[in-house]
């Protein structure tokens, strides 16, 4: 598969102050990929910097076979073919759908721009809006057309920030989902800016967590979550419990409710003391009256209970389908596949 997108050894920085710090990323064509993070950790300064629109301090942002920023020059934005769509959808308010659409097709007769909006239009199911203005779609229907907008011009790639910020909960899933599937319907290679790990996970194929400019982890949502690098991106990707351990064997760690198995997220020797990181899916308790823990916290979740118990003083996170009151005693269950051995904090 060619690389569409390749970041190399990447800086950038505002008014003297680092932002971005050496940070490497290669996007495959074809990929959904998610820049994850808190505010201000650098994803929509990365963003604009692949667009153009942020200057960069050192490193290389190649797209296919031709160098955007380097060393050897720089590319301006409007050269370097890459469709942007912003959470406020940056739609011109004057114009009607299909002019919006049209607005970026140039050296075109007029059949062939009217033939790409219809085409677009269509793919986005806003065929029987062509004529209306913004102000009168709904968040998501805008949002459609922006991307309708975006894809007439047949970009190399496609950036999106926080595109779904501004829709309604109760739509929100169903347009990303509707969205990634044109996307992957039509090999669209994009990156994605959010603080949501709900977004991220529904709509990208991989993930890039953000920590003060710099990527802490890349992968599918499977391997950030289930197998986290750092402690940061355990926490970040989820509420997760840590429980302390001590390694016994190799892959084998003691601790209060006996063995679990794990995987050691870095070298440990036989003896050494470790926190093994648990997800509340991994840990289920069972109301008994002489149990080893007791609930102090208790969240209706639509589908499931979320818990909090307290086991010998440490807190646990855990989840069952049945109601279990506060203040109740109970036992635990590790299901300790994809457990992950943390090494003790100093």
């Amino acid at each position: 598969m060619s690389r569409t997108l390749s970041i190399e050894h990447l800086f950038c920085s505002y008014d003297h102050h680092s932002v971005i710090r050496s940070l490497s990323l290669t996007v495959q064509k074809g990929e959904i990929v998610c820049l994850l993070g808190s505010s201000g950790c650098g994803k929509t300064t990365l963003l604009k910097a692949i667009a153009g629109l942020h200057p960069i301090t050192s490193g290389t942002v190649r797209l296919s076979d031709t160098d955007l920023d380097s060393e050897y020059g720089h590319v301006p934005p409007e050269k370097r073919n890459i469709g942007l769509i912003f959470q406020d959808y940056a739609l011109f308010p004057h114009l009607t759908v299909a002019e919006n659409v049209a607005f970026g097709l140039r050296g075109i007769s007029s059949e062939e721009k009217q033939a790409i909006v219809t085409e677009r239009l269509a793919l986005v199911h806003l065929s029987q809006h062509e004529q209306r203005y913004p102000h009168q779609l709904s968040g998501g229907q805008q949002q459609r057309v922006a991307i309708a907008r975006s894809l007439a011009c047949k970009p190399d790639l496609l950036l999106l920030d926080e595109p779904f910020s501004n829709i309604d909960t109760q739509v929100r899933q169903g347009l990303i989902k509707e969205i990634r599937s044109i996307f992957k319907a039509q090999g669209v290679t994009a990156i994605f800016v959010t603080h949501s790990r709900e977004e991220a996970f529904a709509f990208a194929d991989k993930m890039a967590v953000m920590d003060h400019g710099e990527i802490k982890q890349f992968g599918s949502a499977r391997e950030l979550y289930y197998y986290p690098t750092s402690r940061f991106v355990a926490n970040f990707l989820g509420g997760g419990s840590y429980l302390p351990a001590r390694k016994e064997a190799e892959g084998i760690f003691s601790t209060v409710i006996g063995n679990i198995n794990a995987y050691a997220n870095a070298p440990m020797s036989v003896g050494e003391s470790c926190d093994i990181f648990l997800r509340p899916q991994q840990v289920t308790i069972t109301p008994q009256e002489q149990g080893q823990a007791r609930v102090e916290e208790q969240q209706f979740m639509g589908d499931h209970w979320r818990y909090l118990v307290d086991l010998q003083g440490y807190k646990l996170f855990s989840t069952s389908s049945d109601p279990i009151s506060v203040g109740e005693y109970c036992q635990l269950e590790v299901h300790d596949s994809a457990a992950i051995a943390f090494p003790a904090e100093k």
